[in-house]
């Protein structure tokens, strides 16, 4: 049985779209997401760990307010923002152990 990446990324983005939870993108032309310098990667990448700041920050906020008795944050919402925070986490540390092991084949290859 072979997935092509493209539909099953399609139909995850239809059903969260049905769901509520995201509006559908419009797709890019491929043209345009190859032609990527390294100036972009380098601001999808400080995005990125923005991002994952921010989940964080906003992690520890909503778990200090649960541990403080504040009732207009429920336990299940700072836990849910905790996990969230901690994949993120654990997403952003792959990447970059995949982007040192890439500089580290890089590095070795002969001249």
């Amino acid at each position: 049985m072979k997935i092509q990446n493209t539909s099953l990324y399609q139909e995850m983005q239809s059903m969260a779209s049905q769901a509520g939870r995201i509006e559908p993108q419009v797709k890019q032309p491929m043209d345009a997401t190859a032609a990527t310098s390294s100036a972009q990667f380098g601001d999808i990448l400080k995005g990125a760990l923005n991002n994952v700041a921010d989940l964080q920050r906003d992690a520890k906020a909503k778990v200090t307010a649960v541990e403080m008795g504040d009732r207009s944050v429920s336990l299940a919402e700072a836990m849910i923002a905790k996990n969230k925070s901690s994949v993120a986490f654990e997403a952003t540390v792959q990447v970059r152990n995949k982007l040192v092991e890439a500089y580290k084949d890089i590095m070795s290859m002969p001249v």
